[in-house]
């Protein structure tokens, strides 16, 4: 019974990898993109930034293009 379930867990547990990697390359992402518009960083901007889950990254990703502030970003 536990034999069977083994290749469902490694599958499960590749899965969850590979999103926690997707949200790092993404939040690695925006901090690039923060640094080359506003310069060096509070170390506010990067925590939250590593806190935020990748709905959160989304939203700010988009706001960058347009918004002119990183108060503004981060609202």
């Amino acid at each position: 019974m536990i034999a069977q379930r083994i290749p469902q867990w490694i599958q499960e547990g590749e899965q969850r990898g590979e999103a926690r990697g997707e949200v790092r390359g993404e939040a690695n992402t925006l901090l690039k993109q923060l640094n080359l518009k506003f310069g060096v960083l509070p170390a506010w901007v990067e925590q939250r930034v590593n806190a935020a889950d990748k709905k959160q990254l989304d939203v700010w990703v988009a706001r960058i293009l347009t918004e002119d502030t990183l108060e503004k970003i981060f609202l």
